[in-house]
């Protein structure tokens, strides 16, 4: 039979401790996911990371023009675009596993 003691999550100082903590530790461990109910909250924003990419000046002056024709930033345009490839990529590789 299967041992159902949880393991108790710690305190943590900050968000970068808790990050290294749940990058070493298994959150089954500590949870019973069996009863985990699906929330979304759509004020949450996520955690962003800021990265440099080299696009050639061409790429960005016509990611410039489409995001003038839908009045939004460039960049913003440029993150719609990579976050519907990213989704598009994920849903092929679970329909082929």
């Amino acid at each position: 039979m299967k041992n159902n003691v949880k393991k108790v999550i710690p305190k943590f100082k900050n968000e970068k401790e808790e990050n290294d903590f749940w990058d070493s530790h298994d959150s089954k461990d500590f949870l019973d996911w069996s009863r985990a109910v699906k929330m979304t909250n759509p004020k949450l924003k996520p955690s962003l990371k800021t990265i440099s990419i080299r696009l050639p000046e061409s790429v960005i002056e016509e990611l410039k023009l489409l995001a003038n024709k839908r009045d939004i930033p460039y960049q913003s345009l440029l993150k719609m675009f990579l976050m519907e490839r990213v989704e598009k990529e994920l849903l092929l590789i679970s329909d082929q596993g």
